[in-house]
Formats: structure tokens, C-alpha cells, sequence
């Protein structure tokens, strides 16, 4: 039953004051071994994949259906891979594999880690603004992001692999599906997202430090890209279970 529970039982909604997501870079050896066999990294020029660290502000998050008022307000954040996946249909999917998240709320962990694979654990996170700078800052997960969203003229990241804004848009986030591997089986949950009017905007880094990136496996990483999105509605459907075809 608290399987069944896990597998995204129901549909969920839920309104994005922001999000804000800035996207490493990695050679693909790095990060390969951090996936599931039904799973491949999704590759740009033969030698990059990529880990988004999504922060964003929810409103009103809630089972689909329900009246706005019995939802909740919550900060998450993911730690997430842009991966593709070959359906048994032999479809090629292409989406994101989840290695942890976080959330400003208990209430949040405890009914993330009762109804998703998720991994939600609570933190110290707080997202403010004043104008166009928008800080996020966690003590205890290492968090120091300072980025200047009302700059026209934000360029790439020192560094990035990508050529232009155009590219490094493929990597943004979200993608249209978010996957979950059963580790006992040939199992794939597909979480699909649905959202209108997703236009992400550049950012200014200004400051990046996050914890997450200092695990001792995730060598050569360099920051690729920064977008924000605001105020739009956002829902995911329930969950979908394929079968992997080796």
C-alpha cells in the first residue's frame, strides 16, 4: 500500500510565484554513474551533461481539483539530471531524474516522501528579493545564490559549454517528464508535467554556492546557465508506470 502510495497517485497543482534554476555542467563520465540503468544522460556536443538545481516558490500546492485555499505555500528544491529515456514503445522521452529535494516545511517532507520517490528532506531555506536581486540562502544545505533578474543584457557564465542563450535554453528546466526507476525492477515511473506561457528569462549570476556540488563525485562540474520564470500555473499528472525493454 505505502508503494502504491509513492507512485504519484493522484494529480497535483499548483501556482509558481518562481523558479529559479541554474543549470551545471559535467563531463558525462561524471555523471553516469548516478543513474539508473533504464536511464542515459542527456548529452550536448558528445561531453556534457548537466545537474539543474531548481529553487522554487510555490503557492497553493495541492491535489488537483481542490479550491486554492486548502492548498499549502512551500519553497522546494531540486537537485536534478537532464536525462532520455526509450519508453517500451521505443519513444525516446527526454526529462529529468531526480537525486534529492528540499523544502522549507516538515508538512511538506512528510507528505513529499509519503506520496513521491522524491527524497525531501527539510532545510533552512529562505528566497527574498529587493527589485531584481533575489537572494537564496540555507545554512545548512550550503546555499549562496545571488542572481539579478531585470538585467537585459545577462550573459553566460564564464565557461558554459553552450554558445548562446538559444542553446542553453534546452537546458533549462523543466522538462516535460520527471523520471522514477525501480531498483528491483524493470519499472520506470513518468511523472508529466503540464504548464502554459513557460518563457524563462535570463539571469545575472552574481554569487553561486551550493552544497550539494561539493560531494566528492562531482569533480569538473562549471556553471551553464541561469533562467528564472514568474507567476504562472503549473501541474503534474499522476503518475504512469512503463516497463523498461533492456
Amino acid at each position: 500500500m505505502l508503494a502504491f502510495l509513492k507512485n504519484h497517485p493522484f494529480a497535483v497543482e499548483a501556482f509558481f510565484e518562481s523558479s529559479l534554476v541554474l543549470t551545471y555542467a559535467f563531463p558525462v563520465a561524471v555523471l553516469e554513474p548516478l543513474l539508473p540503468p533504464q536511464l542515459e544522460p542527456d548529452v550536448f556536443q558528445d561531453q556534457w551533461a548537466f545537474i539543474a538545481i531548481a529553487i522554487v516558490k510555490t503557492k497553493s500546492l495541492r491535489p488537483k481539483g481542490f479550491p486554492a485555499f486548502m492548498g499549502n505555500d512551500f519553497v522546494l528544491t531540486g537537485y536534478r539530471v537532464f536525462v532520455r529515456y526509450t519508453n517500451s514503445k521505443g519513444k525516446r522521452l527526454r526529462g529529468l531524474y531526480i537525486l534529492k529535494s528540499e523544502t522549507d516545511r516538515k508538512k511538506m517532507q512528510f507528505l513529499g516522501n509519503l506520496f513521491t520517490h522524491y527524497r525531501y528532506t527539510t532545510t533552512d531555506i529562505t528566497v527574498n528579493g529587493e527589485k531584481d536581486i533575489i537572494s537564496v540562502r540555507s545554512v545548512a544545505s550550503g546555499l549562496d545564490i545571488r542572481v539579478d533578474a531585470g538585467d537585459a543584457d545577462a550573459t553566460l557564465p564564464q565557461g558554459s559549454p553552450f554558445n548562446n542563450w538559444k542553446e542553453a535554453r534546452r537546458f533549462a528546466g523543466p522538462l516535460p517528464f520527471t523520471f522514477t526507476c525501480n531498483e528491483q525492477s524493470d519499472e520506470v515511473l513518468i511523472i508529466e508535467g503540464v504548464r502554459e506561457n513557460w518563457t524563462p528569462a535570463p539571469v545575472s549570476v552574481l554569487h553561486s554556492e551550493i552544497g550539494f556540488l561539493h560531494h566528492p563525485a562531482l569533480q569538473g562540474g562549471r556553471l551553464a546557465n541561469a533562467f528564472i520564470i514568474r507567476q504562472i500555473p503549473y501541474y503534474w499528472k499522476k503518475g504512469k508506470t512503463d516497463i523498461w525493454r533492456r
